[in-house]
């Protein structure tokens, strides 16, 4: 027994060996790719995927909601320091709103620009004001204030007031809140702007809008009109109160990021046309 399993061991044997030799064997694999140099790409490109993997659709503002919508996209900060430097300039480039709207922060004495550092505030290139939520009863929280920052916005060009409604009008009768007259929530709004433009540094253009259902020649409007105009500030009007449909766009947050990263020489870009009231 013993010769026939040395017999079977050496056939065994040969018949691999013969195998072996009819298949080549595995290509040795491939030299590893170098690895891609984020930071060669022209200035002009990063800038650009920052904004692809910063921007989102809405002002920012504290909601619940962020940890799925804007968290994820900060981890970007993470990278490198310089990466850092580069990405939160564009990312505060955005329109970020005063005072919160959703239920759980509305009240609070703390909005999200007086949240953050002063770095991240002198970035922040637009602001937006919203007005008509609360006007029954404006929160107390809702006032202009050291706190907020905003002496630090040295950034800050544009601020977005958007009203929602003018309770002025004879139908909120009956509804504006104890002792409230129909100049109540009016001269609130205006004290508000007012505080805003006597506390940040560079403003200037305010923008105006409104839904459809408030009229330009509404109290409010026109008493944020006039605050606007004695100010010496630009008037631009929004999309639904009556900016021109062939107006040009422009991000002109993001130029201003390049701008002060030292990018680009805003001399040399084409100047924007602005529309004026």
């Amino acid at each position: 027994m013993a010769p026939r399993k040395k017999i079977h061991s050496a056939i065994q044997s040969n018949t691999t060996s013969t195998t072996s030799s009819a298949y080549p064997s595995r290509a040795p694999s491939p030299t590893p790719r170098q690895a891609f140099r984020f930071f060669d790409l022209p200035s002009e490109l990063r800038l650009r995927i920052y904004e692809e993997v910063l921007y989102v659709r809405d002002p920012i503002d504290l909601d619940p909601a962020n940890y799925r919508a804007i968290h994820p996209r900060l981890g970007l900060f993470l990278a490198s320091h310089r990466l850092h430097e580069e990405a939160y300039r564009v990312f505060y480039s955005q329109v970020l709103r005063l005072f919160p709207l959703h239920g759980r922060f509305f009240h609070t004495k703390t909005p999200l620009i007086a949240r953050l550092p002063a770095r991240y505030r002198a970035a922040i290139y637009s602001l937006e004001l919203r007005l008509g939520p609360g006007w029954s009863a404006p929160p107390r929280s809702q006032k202009i204030t050291d706190s907020l920052g905003l002496r630090d916005c040295i950034s800050l060009k544009v601020l977005r007031i958007f009203v929602e409604l003018d309770p002025s009008d004879s139908i909120f009768t009956g509804f504006r809140g104890r002792e409230a007259t129909e100049d109540t929530y009016k001269w609130f709004c205006i004290d508000l702007l007012r505080g805003i433009v006597e506390q940040v540094p560079r403003l200037e253009t305010v923008e105006i809008d409104a839904f459809p259902s408030v009229k330009k020649d509404a109290p409010l409007i026109i008493g944020l009109r006039r605050e606007v105009e004695q100010a010496g500030l630009r008037l631009t009007w929004g999309p639904l109160r009556g900016w021109p449909k062939d107006a040009p766009t422009s991000n002109v947050g993001l130029v201003n990021a390049m701008a002060r990263m030292g990018l680009i020489d805003v001399q040399t870009m084409p100047r924007v046309v602005e529309v004026q009231s």
